[in-house]
């Protein structure tokens, strides 16, 4: 026989998010959720032009602000509720923060995920003591099977943003930016389902009702976006921002974000990796990109933020090494640091030493080297060379090209955002 779900009390609104129930679950997460800093970031400040502090929510321990909302809900449930055990549908940090504080909190879990999640997010779960379960194609087909479950084993559903109790947790973030930055003049939050964004608002207005609060979504998941104008919002497509990539913003977080966030701010897929990459390189911090999407926000309108204090969530760290690997090389490539150029040339002995000579000259850095005799796009008397090559500047790759010609030798440069080396 099924087990019996367990009564659930009545679905409070908006109404029940306010300072003094963020305050309670600040409370409750003491101990138990890091405090992370909230620092300076000098180097993104020169990028931006902006007065930048960033709140590192990448160093909690399953790296992203999850946790707050999932332990405060998880603490909450009655002594039923626990023993019926919960259920979450997420592909990534909601996933995480339910399977490890469940654990922590000996509360039986199921997270149901969609079956391209890759086995790396689907092992952290799991090393966390969660049942996964791998059901349909996207998110909407895993809510239908996490529904089916929820029903047939009486577990409770922990939504990852529609719920006051995770809203609070979250919010717990903005009272903490401002206790140790109280200068802060703009809060830049993502918005994915908008639990983040009404929670810190929410705080953030308490404490200083004249902070702006700017909301930022990836370009193909404008969801509060179009919510906000009453259009349709035409989501999807691939990001790499895809703990943001929500195509229906909540229910009960829309109202919040209307009536406190002053705009809403959208990104394109080369500025999430610029700001991903940033993060890498000027501040040595891991960001995925739903955690680098305030950062890109500046980025795209830096005359927006230009001369204020801007208080930035890094919100989560959790992206693919491959994935960071890849969009380090790809700014390399649109900053004119790693070139190619090639050119089809007689087949003739010492040929390759002038080129890689004309190139160490100028100091190039030579990565790859690609020496074709047999295609047929050539004569049978030519060959084709491809040299990939590490350069500082654009002046630097200037530079390369003319030695290579002042060898003899005529050169294009083409593009190399394959992430070859």
């Amino acid at each position: 026989m099924d087990a019996p779900a367990p009564s659930p009390s009545p679905a409070p609104g908006p109404e029940a998010i306010t300072a003094d129930t963020i305050r309670e679950a600040a409370r409750r997460l003491e101990g138990v959720a890091l405090k992370t800093p909230c620092l300076a970031a000098p180097r993104l400040s020169k990028l931006t032009g902006a007065n930048v502090f960033v709140k590192y929510e990448n160093l909690q321990p399953t790296a992203s602000f999850k946790e707050r909302g999932a332990y405060n809900k998880l603490v909450s449930l009655t002594e039923d509720e626990r023993r019926a055990g919960v259920i979450a549908m997420s592909a990534g940090n909601h996933a995480q923060a339910v399977a490890y504080h469940a654990g922590r909190l000996g509360i039986s879990s199921v997270i149901v995920m969609p079956e391209r999640t890759p086995f790396v997010k689907v092992a952290a779960t799991e090393g966390h003591g969660a049942r996964v379960v791998l059901a349909g194609e996207t998110i909407a087909e895993s809510a239908t099977r996490c529904a089916e479950i929820a029903a047939e084993e009486g577990r409770l559903l922990i939504h990852p943003y529609d719920d006051p109790r995770i809203v609070c947790g979250q919010g717990t973030i903005g009272f903490e930016m401002l206790a140790e930055v109280p200068e802060l003049d703009i809060l830049v939050v993502p918005i994915g389902g908008g639990g983040l964004i009404s929670g810190i608002a929410t705080a953030a207005k308490a404490i200083k009702p004249d902070i702006r609060i700017i909301g930022v979504e990836a370009a193909l998941y404008p969801s509060a976006y179009a919510a906000l104008r009453g259009e349709p919002g035409h989501c999807g497509g691939s990001t790499i921002a895809e703990g943001i990539a929500v195509k229906s913003i909540g229910a009960l977080t829309l109202p919040i974000i209307a009536a406190l966030v002053e705009r809403v701010i959208l990104v394109d897929e080369p500025t999430l990796e610029r700001a991903v990459n940033a993060y890498l390189t000027l501040q040595k911090a891991m960001a995925e990109g739903a955690g680098a999407a305030g950062l890109a926000a500046m980025l795209a309108e830096p005359d927006l933020f230009r001369g204020k204090t801007v208080g930035l969530v890094l919100c989560g760290g959790n992206i693919d090494p491959r994935m960071a690997a890849s969009i380090m090389v790809r700014e390399l490539t649109r900053e004119k640091r790693i070139i190619a150029i090639e050119s089809d040339y007689p087949d003739e002995p010492g040929l390759l030493g002038r080129i890689t000579s004309a190139v160490g000259r100028a100091g190039g850095n030579i990565l790859e080297v690609t020496h074709n005799r047999l295609a047929l796009t050539h004569l049978a008397r030519e060959t084709g060379i491809r040299l990939t090559i590490e350069t500082r500047d654009d002046a630097h790759t200037a530079r390369v090209i003319a030695a290579v010609e002042e060898a003899g030798l005529t050169v294009r440069l083409t593009e190399t955002i394959d992430g070859r080396f």
